[in-house]
């Protein structure tokens, strides 16, 4: 009995005191289905082969973390892939359509206590309350200055900026000279007033509650909005000087938008000039990026972060269409439509870098204005409708039809080839373009990717790794 367990002994080296972990680690290398490794962890003493199969082995373990990790790095980074297409329909949902003449205030609107409280403001007065620049003004209209800023034995009254805008800004009644949309005709009262940063405005198909939103069966000229629009140069405040809120050019500004979003004129319409008429050829693009990273429901409530100063939770929701905007107000109510304020400041402030319109008092604005990147929330939406758009233009009237519409309108025919312009816009064809973004890698091509590089450096699958998870319980438990 003794014999045969001394040979045994003497015939196995790894039987030595503190060699049974050695033991079991070369059992669990020849069992396991891990290339290589039975080589490393062979029987018998340490050979040059042995060394080679180890380095072959931890050099090829090394390049498998590098790919891996590189593989999941690239799967941070969240890469997408667009796809496009043309989808035929057999109606589309008509546009919102917003306009606003590029002159604010109406001249023949402003009062004497206007010209006391905002005359400075608009540069028609200087410091002293005196008329800016007299010799640069027309003779009818310095006279009318002269009587507006007689301050003799004038005594102030509360000052409302917002009733202000609202009273001073074009009427469209006054401005619209024809209008026409097919199946329903059109007048001033299908749109529906709002204040943006370009003052009083006035918005076509604006979609809301107890409102339809209208659609059109046909594409191409004639079936769209048709609009021909008196811009009333006679109105425009005299330009003595660069403010904010007076304008160089004449004409109207106008957004193509969806009745999701609010118009952001100022910064995305395009000018419509008078004595042309101008045709917009657009095309409605749905673009969706619910699969692919970076496309994020844009928060609700304010649109500030709560740890900004001056964030009021009564205030009104900012909102955000696309990267690179500011948070902005617009509404239906001039005063709302800017600061959140129910009762508008009884003197306008002094105006101040990045803050325009009615009320434009709080802190808000003016804080986001410099320090919108870190605390504004507002993000891209997962899902947008926007407009393409194709602009031309031919002149307007023709020597043919000059008389004719200076009879029509009981105006001059310079009157009219100053004033009037047409502006018509309509979808080019019935159909949509659908742009999705989509997750280039998904978590399937991940597990794929480092499963494959697995097999190619170590001949290793899942189950491998449960096998080594295995005999590390086997061996602490």
């Amino acid at each position: 009995m003794g014999e045969p367990l001394r040979d045994f002994c003497q015939g196995d080296p790894d039987i030595t005191p503190g060699g049974e972990g050695l033991s079991s680690l070369r059992a669990f290398a020849h069992s396991s289905s891990l290339h290589g490794i039975s080589h490393v962890f062979a029987y018998g003493a340490v050979s040059l082969r042995r060394v080679l199969w180890g380095g072959f082995f931890l050099g090829s373990l090394g390049l498998l973390l590098l790919v891996c990790a590189e593989r999941v790095a690239y799967f941070l980074t969240y890469p997408h892939v667009t796809k496009l297409d043309e989808v035929a329909a057999r109606n589309l949902t008509f546009p919102a359509i917003t306009i606003c003449n590029l002159n604010e205030f109406r001249f023949s609107k402003i009062t004497r206590n206007d010209m006391y409280h905002v005359g400075e403001l608009l540069a028609l007065l200087n410091e002293r309350y005196e008329i800016s620049n007299p010799q640069l003004a027309e003779p009818h209209v310095l006279a009318a200055l002269r009587d507006k800023a007689n301050f003799k034995n004038f005594k102030a009254k509360p000052f409302s900026m917002a009733e202000f805008y609202n009273r001073t800004g074009h009427d469209l009644a006054d401005m619209l000279l024809q209008c026409s949309f097919p199946g329903t005709g059109c007048t001033a009262r299908n749109f529906t007033v709002i204040f943006t940063r370009l003052g009083k405005c006035y918005t076509f198909n604006p979609g809301g509650p107890g409102r339809e939103v209208l659609t059109t069966l046909q594409g191409g000229s004639g079936n769209g909005l048709e609009l021909m629009l008196n811009v009333q140069q006679e109105e425009y405040l005299p330009v003595w000087g660069d403010t904010d809120e007076t304008s160089f050019e004449v004409g109207v500004k106008v957004q193509i938008h969806s009745q999701d979003e609010p118009p952001f004129i100022d910064q995305l319409g395009f000018g419509v000039a008078p004595g042309f008429q101008t045709f917009v050829s657009c095309q409605q693009q749905r673009v969706s990026g619910h699969g692919a990273r970076g496309w994020a429901r844009a928060p609700e409530g304010p649109g500030w972060d709560q740890r900004g100063p001056g964030w009021d939770p009564k205030g009104p929701g900012w909102t955000l269409t696309g990267p690179g905007m500011g948070p902005k107000g617009t509404g239906t109510d001039p005063q709302r439509a800017w600061d959140g304020h129910s009762q508008p400041p009884s003197r306008p402030p002094p105006p101040r870098s990045g803050v325009r319109g009615p009320g434009a008092t709080r802190a808000p604005p003016d804080f986001l204005v410099t320090k919108d990147s870190e605390y504004c929330a507002c993000r891209t939406p997962c899902a947008m409708v926007r407009y393409g758009k194709e602009l031309s233009m031919v002149k307007i009237p023709s020597k043919a039809s000059a008389k004719y519409l200076a009879k029509k309108f009981n105006k001059t025919e310079q009157y009219i080839a100053d004033n009037v312009l047409v502006l018509d816009i309509f979808f080019e064809a019935l159909n949509y373009e659908m742009i999705e973004q989509k997750k280039a890698y998904e978590v399937a091509g991940l597990l794929g990717d480092i499963g494959g590089q697995m097999g190619l450096f170590i001949g290793a699958s899942l189950l491998t790794i449960l096998e080594i998870f295995d005999y590390l319980y086997e061996v602490f438990r």
